[in-house]
């Protein structure tokens, strides 16, 4: 049986090429197209399909939200993210949201060829540059993890649902969307990760170490990191701008004196904040 593939992308000619170059693979078949998130929910409904190639920007519903329920609904469905985008905003949400691959539209045929198969049989694909920005957030978990076994309280964190999943980065170069935030090398080898709930203890209060110099509408966008929302996200929950939430984010970040908006996440995790 041919892995059976559900193309998204609102652009024409991205999805033509590849369907062109899919038709190639004997073990692969195009069974749909759709474009924009809410088309590829109702087909990926009607026809069920082994893997969904999808990008994250798409009118109606974007690639993330769409992901998120296509998880609950089609649990057996994988999904491999195929966008521009690779800096945290981007690429953390993705993960969260249930994606099992990760790559740059710059990946060459075959590797994608490969990525497909290898994600179809049970693997996690990532990009070189996602990878690097997930091995960036883990290891800030892992110093918030050590500072949480000192004080003597228990955390358990995780990007990826499903359990024992093998992390495999694809081949191609490592674009950077945002240099200044990357500064960890790509993740070259694989690893198992078991499955647990990214959650603060819902028995311990926030703390107001900080809070109380934050104004209302930045402890709602501080929140709104904390759930893994991109700036673009949070303006449209929020309805305000894009360009308003920068600067809330810039402000925030100053008055908690945090580097990014990774330690932002951490200080409400850290501070009762529930992801």
């Amino acid at each position: 049986m041919p892995i059976r593939i559900l193309l998204a992308d609102d652009h024409v000619m991205v999805r033509r090429g590849l369907h062109v170059f899919l038709k190639t693979q004997e073990d692969m078949k195009v069974i749909g197209e759709a474009s924009n998130g809410q088309e590829a929910l109702e087909q990926a409904q009607d026809l069920e399909p082994d893997v969904i190639l999808m990008d994250l920007h798409m009118p109606v519903m974007d690639g993330i939200e769409t992901a998120r329920r296509l998880r609950n609904l089609l649990p057996h469905t994988r999904i491999i993210v195929l966008t521009s985008f690779s800096d945290q905003d981007h690429v953390v949400p993705a993960v969260r949201a249930g994606v099992k691959g990760y790559l740059l539209k710059d990946i060459e045929p075959e590797d994608l060829a490969v990525a497909i198969r290898n994600v179809h049989s049970g693997q996690v694909e990532l990009h070189p540059a996602a990878a690097s920005q997930l091995m960036h957030v883990m290891a800030s978990m892992d110093m918030l993890s050590e500072a949480s076994r000192v004080e003597g309280s228990s955390q358990e964190e995780t990007l990826f649902q499903g359990s024992n999943q093998t992390v495999h980065q694809t081949s191609g170069p490592s674009e950077r969307s945002n240099p200044s935030k990357l500064d960890e090398p790509g993740y070259s080898s694989r690893s198992n990760h078991s499955s647990h709930s990214w959650n603060s203890n819902p028995s311990s209060p926030p703390s107001d170490e900080g809070l109380n110099a934050l104004t209302r509408r930045e402890r709602e966008v501080l929140g709104l990191i904390a759930q893994g929302l991109s700036n673009k996200e949070i303006a449209v929950r929020l309805v305000i701008t894009e360009k308003t939430v920068k600067t809330h984010v810039s402000h925030l970040l100053d008055k908690l004196g945090l580097a990014d908006r990774t330690q932002a996440a951490l200080h409400a995790v850290r501070n009762g904040w529930e992801l």
